[in-house]
């Protein structure tokens, strides 16, 4: 009985290290994760159709944002054919057991301003930057900065993701992450959009039509991280050596 209680012990206790061996990491640019080291990547958010049609029907302007580069394309009729924020990776979350990816974060963005318009607007702005995508929970949360009385709000819960997100790993290589779409915003999101922009009924009603905002493109840069040489393990060897001589003479003294 007391062998068999001492290997239900010992079990257990393999499985909590299992468990804790599979944690959360953050991995900044130039960090590296299981022999990968992160070195770069990019993260755009291409608006929706629908959205670009609210920026049109509020004559609003998309500029860059930090280290975002905004573009903002019109067709011969002066509206909007294409607008998206393109911002650098800045640090991903892997589940060091399995190298699953399980978050994305970004630095930069884009600032949108909304001119006085009679019934559409008092006139405002908001800057949408810094996101991070939630891969398991399907959210994405972004720091904003709104006039107006917004102010700055960060870690921002903006969006949910109501497309299925597929399953993307750490890997060496350049990747193109699975495609993130359908960004439904949130009621307290729209809320802030609305302050920010300054959105009279016209406007609002513009906005709230828009179901989903775009989709997020993904790419990331990893490689495998450089192994010291035979030499610098020597030097290393040699380095203790000389640390433990140092202080066996000091007792000896």
């Amino acid at each position: 009985m007391k062998f068999a209680l001492k290997s239900i012990v010992a079990a257990a206790a393999f499985v909590a290290m299992g468990a804790a061996s599979a944690a959360a990491t953050t991995v900044n640019v130039g960090d590296s994760l299981n022999g990968l080291q992160l070195i770069s990547g990019t993260g755009k958010l291409s608006f929706s159709v629908d959205l670009m049609g609210a920026l049109d029907a509020g004559n609003v302007t998309v500029a860059s944002y930090g280290a975002g580069t905004a573009t903002a394309t019109k067709d011969a009729f002066g509206s909007y054919s294409e607008v998206s924020a393109t911002a650098q990776v800045s640090s991903v979350v892997v589940d060091s057991a399995t190298n699953q990816l399980l978050s994305v974060a970004t630095s930069g963005g884009a600032t949108q301003t909304s001119p006085v318009a009679p019934s559409i607007s008092s006139g405002g702005s908001l800057t949408v930057t810094d996101l991070n995508v939630d891969l398991i929970n399907k959210k994405v949360y972004a720091t904003v900065i709104g006039a107006n009385g917004v102010g700055t709000l960060s870690n921002y819960y903006l969006w949910d993701i109501v497309n299925p997100v597929g399953t993307d790993t750490f890997s060496a290589g350049a990747h193109t992450l699975s495609t993130i779409s359908g960004l439904k915003i949130t009621t307290a999101g729209f809320n802030t959009f609305v302050q920010a922009l300054g959105l009279y009924k016209s406007g609002k009603g513009a906005l709230s039509v828009v179901t989903d905002f775009g989709t997020i493109t993904t790419t990331l840069t990893a490689q495998t991280a450089a192994v010291p040489e035979p030499s610098t393990y020597g030097l290393m060897a040699l380095g203790m050596v000389g640390i433990g001589l140092v202080a066996r003479r000091r007792r000896a003294a």
